[in-house]
């Protein structure tokens, strides 16, 4: 069972009124989604609700009945949970992103022994939402000095991947781990450097209709949209990849 609606006050900030064509003006699609799809469902979206922050909180607010009507998140892990918890219709994997680091364009950073060196300032994202778990497993795959040397410089930890993106832009990090449609976003400010191969997460974003929707069929067209249609058609010309 769902517990009662979450007050609308626990909905993140970041709302913007578009959407896939979903939804009339009384009672329009309301589509949770991750913080760095934002620039590529703004511009895709049409006349739907949307409104991003990290994956974790954005499930956290379905598992306690907020009124929404998709949930798109930053990885799969996510939806399959609430899938299996009976929270979301079964989920489908929409496309993929590149973990990279992020530095200011005229950074002298060159890669990943850089984050090393006394005085830097490293900003992550947190535990539990998807750019930090990527983050973390790529650490997790250094020999354990040099992991641990570069986690100590660490000087903040972002709820989603537009925080870290905003410490970077205002000058109050050195580094940080983005997706690569972050830093493309980002036009000159930001310079990305690739993980070594063998390091390189895969990040497969996943996407599926809240059990509880009242706009089903506009949900299943807007999860549609976004395996082959519009919206896809946006991630492309993102960066985004395929799943």
């Amino acid at each position: 069972m769902r517990r009662a609606p979450a007050p609308l006050a626990l909905l993140p900030l970041a709302l913007t009124a578009c959407g896939c064509g979903g939804g009339g003006e009384d009672a329009p699609l309301t589509v949770s989604a991750a913080a760095s799809l934002q620039g590529a469902l703004t511009a895709c979206a049409g006349d739907a609700r949307l409104q991003f922050a990290g994956s974790d909180e954005l499930a956290a607010q379905v598992r306690q009945g907020a009124p929404v009507d998709v949930l798109v998140a930053a990885n799969t892990r996510i939806p399959e949970e609430l899938a299996a918890e009976g929270e979301l219709e079964p989920p489908v994997a929409f496309a993929s992103n590149q973990l990279v680091l992020a530095v200011p364009a005229g950074s002298e950073i060159a890669g990943l022994d850089d984050l090393r060196e006394s005085g830097l300032r490293l900003v992550i994202g947190a535990e539990g939402v998807p750019v930090g778990d990527y983050t973390r497993a790529v650490l997790d795959r250094l020999p354990q000095e040099q992991g641990a040397a570069i986690l100590a410089n660490v000087r903040s930890e972002e709820p989603d991947v537009k925080g870290v993106v905003g410490k970077l832009a205002q000058g109050a990090a050195d580094a940080g781990f983005v997706y690569a449609t972050d830093v493309e976003a980002a036009g000159d400010d930001l310079r990305a450097i690739r993980l070594p191969a063998e390091l390189e997460p895969v990040a497969t974003y996943g996407a599926g209709v809240v059990s509880d929707s009242e706009h089903r069929g506009d949900a299943e067209a807007f999860v549609d949209g976004l395996v082959d249609g519009r919206c896809h058609d946006a991630l492309i010309a993102a960066g985004f990849g395929e799943p």
